[in-house]
């Protein structure tokens, strides 16, 4: 009797506690603002034209309902800019078009066949999540990283300036060994297990490092470094050959940074980080030493890399040398060095290339 009496007690709290409301899903995050007739958000209808228009204000798509008349969506007040997940809480439906391109004007279905769109100018049913344009390009990138062979032509895109590409030498740097290293300087620099060193050696020497700064015109891309070249002697390469390593010859990223340096020069480095782990045991090298060191190079160079600073050059302290560190493209990968030779078939010059621009000069977002 006194399990049933508490049963009870508890079946009447239950009525009286209020129902907790289902969260709304986040489908895209900063999917941006959409515009949504107000008679789809408060039910009266539902989805029935969806198009993308160009503008300033969010994403750029637009949502009539299957009762809205044209006086009613020539009434601004009729219409409402919500987030476009809010819309899609509303019609999941929408989140297979959402990467569709400006100009699209669909139409929206729902049968036995199930829920789709219709181009409204091509007639074609959209039943399957439209690919970012963006990702699809990132796979061809990831491909392109690791690649041994490049035409040509694909390295004067780097190595000559144009209407996106800009050419800047960051500084000298010296070559006391002439055994050269890849790394990036902020995860693998400074141990020889993790570091790509080069099975062919260069003269013992200064060298003008150069980077190939790309600016995108698409806004998700923007500016980026495009490449890192060192420059061994005078003239233009008319071929490239990959850049055998001892073992393991590709640069790996970690930390969206690459660098070009002498083996001397990597343990003077790894050196010098011991001993400022050592003296700071609590804080992070990049943090709290070499931001600020990228950051007072922004400022002197704010058109040639992005907020915060994408390359520096910097004295290793209590050594006469010097090493370049430079933002690797779109960050972390493992990248492949090439050789440049002249008509000669002398080397004249090591690059690195870290993304092919023509990938990203024109997206369809």
């Amino acid at each position: 009797m006194g399990l049933f009496k508490q049963r009870k007690k508890e079946q009447k709290q239950e009525q009286q506690e209020p129902q907790t409301q289902q969260k709304p899903r986040e489908y895209i995050p900063g999917a941006g603002g959409t515009i949504v007739s107000k008679s789809i958000l408060e039910g009266k209808s539902k989805l029935k034209w969806f198009f993308r228009q160009n503008g300033d204000l969010g994403n750029g798509w637009v949502a009539f309902g299957d009762t809205d008349t044209q006086e009613y969506v020539n009434d601004a007040s009729n219409m409402a800019v919500v987030d476009f997940n809010t819309l899609a809480n509303i019609e999941e439906a929408v989140v297979n078009v959402f990467f569709m391109p400006v100009g699209t004007d669909l139409e929206f279905r729902e049968d036995a066949s199930g829920k789709y769109f219709v181009d409204t100018r091509t007639g074609r049913e959209i039943r399957q999540p439209v690919p970012n344009p963006f990702d699809v390009v990132l796979k061809k990138h990831h491909a392109f990283m690791t690649e041994s062979n490049h035409a040509p032509e694909v390295f004067k895109r780097y190595l000559h300036e144009s209407d996106n590409i800009e050419i800047h030498r960051v500084g000298e740097v010296f070559f006391p060994s002439g055994e050269v290293v890849l790394a990036d300087p902020l995860t693998y620099l400074g141990n020889e297990r993790y570091e790509a060193h080069l099975k062919r050696r260069i003269p013992v020497g200064s060298y003008p490092i150069e980077i190939s700064i790309f600016h995108s015109p698409i806004a998700v891309v923007g500016l980026r470094i495009a490449a890192i070249r060192l420059v061994l002697m005078p003239g233009e390469a008319v071929r490239h050959e990959p850049a055998e390593g001892e073992g393991f010859g590709l640069m790996g990223v970690d930390a969206g940074m690459a660098c070009i340096t002498d083996r001397v020069i990597a343990r003077e480095y790894g050196d010098f980080l011991q001993k400022w782990h050592k003296d700071n045991p609590d804080k992070n090298h990049y943090d709290d030493y070499f931001a600020a060191l990228f950051q007072k190079s922004y400022e002197a160079f704010p058109q040639k890399q992005r907020e915060g600073g994408d390359f520096i050059q910097w004295s290793i302290p209590d050594t006469q040398h010097s090493l370049v560190m430079a933002a690797s493209g779109l960050g972390d990968g493992a990248y492949v060095g090439f050789w440049g030779m002249n008509e000669q078939g002398d080397v004249v010059e090591l690059v690195v290339p870290f993304l092919n621009p023509e990938n990203f000069v024109d997206i369809d977002l």
